[in-house]
């Protein structure tokens, strides 16, 4: 295996050559490659790629695979930058490999339920072509201009995950680079599948290491009908999720079931300037529910106004209007760029198991009080997925405190029965902590997996696993 040390630079003969596969207008080396040096990772510093690659189909992606295989030459794939766990950004240098000319909805099939699309379709022209198939692609990670390829990648999750789940639910099949430059397909048009290993659900939030996504089969679905949003507010965070096992319990899921304290609510009404109804309320449950008709949408969201009642809800208030249920849900979607607008925050995305939500919270705010560091949290509470920001004021010291601090909060959550990403990934921020949620014995495994499939260690180096 290769590792840092051994990897080699690109040179002029290498640039000619990737010149002559995907074009010189498309190899980068100069002033642009800084677009490619990071992604929306707030704490990290960017790394410069000695060369940016974006090829327009899945034969140029296997020559460049190739290529960079035979000269030892690191190559990290790239989709739209979005992602929050460093996993697009070249520490070693190498190739920038990006995706964005890979933007072709190769086929809506209505009569299968099936999009086959390219690596670089983003989510916002997916729904578009979907939803004028008169079908529906039910997952929302939070940010439209993210592509298929980076959401696979990252098996990413989102505000509907209730009913619906994650990115790896809705992957039938995959087409993809090895690292050698050999192409495989998995999967296909079908739901089952008992023929040999899993590698499309192995590839799926694989972030990157193990091949490059350049095709994917996504499972599609009827659209939904009519969708009403529930605001709750309690007065503590612990009766709300305290009612959250019983609103489960009925037979009609809600598509999302998110929690947040008043905290973040001031922080986004200061930043947008726009009021949260019932903002002087500590603790809050947003319920976001489908339904075919009118009728069938308000009995459910009637029974789930009750149960919230009878767990201590203050009141339950129903926005009304479809623009009123627009704005409220744009408001739970800034949280993110809030929290940034207001600091430098670290990234937790840890999940545990939905009914000790509230108690991992009250240990990581013991420990944040310790610390004597900000701590901003809110997340979905249909899955446990439970986003804390602990803010940096940006001096090294700052910096330092925080990072003993991740230590002590995954801990915690391992020890709650969860684990250290949800929906992020662990990229490259989050890769230190792994052998706090993995044993020897599966730390071993894993990087067998990664030698499987890259022996030469070129495929997105530095991320997730450390091959040293």
């Amino acid at each position: 295996m290769t590792g840092p040390k051994s990897y080699q630079k690109v040179n002029d003969e290498v640039l000619a050559s990737l010149s002559e596969i995907a074009g010189a207008k498309n190899v980068l080396c100069g002033d642009e490659r800084a677009n490619y040096a990071r992604d929306e990772t707030t704490e990290l510093e960017p790394a410069l790629p000695e060369v940016v690659v974006r090829p327009e189909d899945t034969a140029s992606v296997a020559r460049i695979m190739k290529l960079a295989s035979d000269k030892h030459i690191p190559v990290t794939p790239r989709g739209g930058g979005t992602g929050i766990s460093g996993g697009a950004v070249p520490i070693y240098g190498g190739i920038v490999l990006s995706l964005e000319r890979m933007n072709r909805i190769v086929e809506i099939d209505r009569d299968n339920f099936v999009a086959t699309v390219e690596a670089g379709v983003i989510l916002t022209d997916l729904y578009q072509a979907v939803e004028e198939a008169g079908l529906y692609y039910p997952l929302y990670p939070g940010e439209t201009s993210s592509s298929i390829g980076g959401n696979v990648a990252t098996n990413a999750g989102g505000m509907r995950a209730v009913k619906y789940g994650v990115t790896r639910h809705f992957v039938l099949g995959l087409e993809a680079v090895l690292p050698n430059g050999d192409i495989i397909t998995t999967g296909g048009k079908f739901v089952k599948c008992s023929t040999g290993y899993e590698l499309t659900q192995l590839i799926t939030g694989s972030e990157g290491t193990l091949a490059v996504i350049t095709k994917v089969l996504l499972r599609l679905i009827p659209p939904p009908g009519k969708r009403e949003v529930l605001f709750i507010p309690f007065n503590s965070l612990e009766d709300a999720i305290g009612a959250v096992p019983d609103i489960l319990k009925g037979d009609n899921l809600p598509v999302g079931l998110e929690f947040m304290e008043q905290d973040i609510i001031k922080m986004v009404e200061e930043y947008t300037g726009q009021e949260v109804p019932l903002h002087e309320h500590q603790a809050f449950l947003m319920i976001i529910v489908e339904a075919a008709s009118d009728d069938e949408i308000q009995r459910i969201a009637g029974r789930l106004g009750e149960v919230c009642l009878d767990h201590g809800a203050v009141d339950v208030f129903l926005p009304g209007s479809e623009r009123a249920k627009r704005r409220l849900l744009e408001l739970r979607e800034k949280f993110y760029s809030t929290v940034c607008h207001f600091g430098t925050p670290a990234i937790v995305d840890a999940v545990v198991p939905r009914s000790r939500i509230a108690e991992f919270i009250a240990k990581v705010k013991e420990i944040a009080q310790r610390y004597q560091v900000p701590l901003v949290s809110y997340g979905h509470a249909g899955d446990g997925n439970v986003h804390l920001h602990p803010m940096s004021d940006g001096t090294k010291k700052s910096v330092a405190k925080i990072e003993k601090m991740l230590v002590e909060i995954f801990q915690v959550g391992v020890a709650c029965g969860g684990t250290i990403s949800g929906e992020h990934g662990l990229g490259l921020v989050k890769k230190e902590y792994l052998p706090i949620a993995a044993d020897k014995s599966k730390l071993a495994l894993m990087r067998r997996i990664k030698l499987a499939f890259d022996p030469n260690n070129i495929m997105n180096p530095g991320k997730v696993i450390d091959m040293d």
